[in-house]
């Protein structure tokens, strides 16, 4: 069963790159959250295809209709959503979509129809004799399913996929903005070997030593926002948002594609949540980032540049007032400390590329490959900031609601 979060707050999804739907079930959210649907949209419209030019020419509107888990007294508010309209057996129903409700506690639907499908062009991928792209699902996926398998746009392993998470993390963000003032942002660091002069991380860690506190304002959060949306791709840097996207550009052009590097940051988080161990935030926070398509690593605070360290150069002195220093990137012990969460993640160059390779058919045979058609992104680490702003606010939602469980309050459960 694929879940993300959990086990209070978590996020299921079905639907392949080229199916007609892409659906998704959010559970756990609390009763009276406020949704408005273009709250939800204005992340889709960061994550769709299309939606940015370095990236894949699929134009996909990826308009989020609502169907469950949300209620208003004034239905016309509520009801003023898209309409889903469905032939079946030359019979037209149709229904509206929710626009404006509250959560009601109970599990959130939504749909996000697909409607720019190059289907026929994955037909050099199906069968005993189909290709196999090297560095791409195709192989394992199909003996995995022996053979019951879709291969248009890499079917589930799609980054098509990923609209499940936003939506889900769309709705924790909102929640934890509203209830803790937590605001989840990142920034491409790295593209290729073109790297970004300034880190977001130690943006807002400057503004933390010049303000003595860890609780950021919202007009310096948006500042920052702002800036990355101007930029060339969403970077703070703008200076190497243009260098890397004409990297990007060519590279392309020669067939062949790019890895990159996202920060992730998580401003005023509260402290305490998460637990050691096997509920550790951090274990949840690099597993589920980790996990996303295409990662190959996913570092926590300093990261990697600690093996070089001695402890008293790595360790965060303390004060009264709190942390001085974040090398620990907001964790401790798996439980969170208030200073920033700080997660740096790699992704490597899209598999799909133009130029001839070494392969095999899915019977083994070898084969000279050379891609026959397909629209992808020569640096899916391009679009992939805000799904990982989605996964961490799933964790931290669920991180949050968890310690709520152990505030214990014997006058909350009574009827009369």
């Amino acid at each position: 069963m694929e879940i993300l979060g959990g086990p209070i707050y978590s996020v299921a999804g079905a639907g392949e790159s080229h199916g007609p739907a892409v659906t998704t079930i959010v559970f756990g959210c609390p009763a009276g959250q406020r949704i408005r649907r273009n709250d939800v949209q204005r992340y889709l419209d960061r994550r769709r295809p299309g939606g940015n030019r370095h990236g894949t020419p699929r134009n996909e509107k990826d308009k989020v209709i609502f169907l469950s888990g949300l209620y208003r007294k004034d239905h016309e508010q509520l009801l003023t959503g898209s309409t889903l309209s469905v032939e079946v057996e030359d019979q037209t129903y149709e229904t509206e979509g929710y626009e404006d409700g509250f959560t009601t506690g109970e599990p959130i639907s939504a749909i996000v129809l697909s409607t720019s499908k190059k289907s026929g062009d994955y037909t050099q991928f199906s069968g005993q004799t189909g290709e196999v792209r090297p560095g791409h699902t195709d192989l394992v996926k199909f003996h995995k399913s022996s053979g019951f398998v879709d291969v248009r746009g890499g079917g589930r392993s799609s980054y098509r996929s990923t609209i499940s998470d936003v939506i889900g993390g769309s709705i924790a963000r909102l929640f934890l903005q509203e209830q803790f003032g937590t605001v989840i942002l990142s920034s491409i660091s790295q593209v290729g070997s073109l790297r970004s002069s300034i880190s977001l991380a130690q943006h807002f860690e400057k503004v933390i030593e010049q303000t003595g506190s860890a609780t950021i304002a919202h007009e310096t959060i948006e500042e920052a926002i702002q800036q990355m949306e101007a930029s060339e791709i969403h970077s703070l840097d703008s200076d190497f948002a243009v260098a890397a996207g004409e990297l990007i550009k060519s590279t392309r052009k020669a067939g062949d594609s790019l890895g990159a590097a996202v920060e992730v940051v998580a401003l005023n988080v509260p402290p305490l949540l998460g637990d050691p161990l096997y509920q550790s935030l951090k274990a949840r926070l690099m597993g589920s980032l980790g996990g996303l398509n295409a990662v190959q690593a996913c570092e926590i605070g300093a990261g990697a540049k600690v093996i070089e360290r001695l402890g008293s150069e790595n360790n965060d002195p303390i004060r009264s007032h709190g942390y001085t220093s974040n090398s620990h990137g907001g964790l401790l012990g798996g439980i969170t400390t208030g200073m920033p969460i700080v997660c740096r993640v790699a992704f490597k160059p899209t598999s799909t590329i133009n130029s001839p390779q070494q392969s095999v058919q899915k019977n083994l045979s070898e084969i000279e490959f050379e891609l026959a058609k397909g629209r992808h992104d020569p640096c899916v680490g391009v679009r992939a900031g805000v799904t990982l702003e989605s996964r961490a606010s799933i964790e931290i939602m669920n991180a949050a609601l968890s310690q709520q469980t152990q505030q214990i309050n014997i006058d909350a459960p009574r009827l009369f």
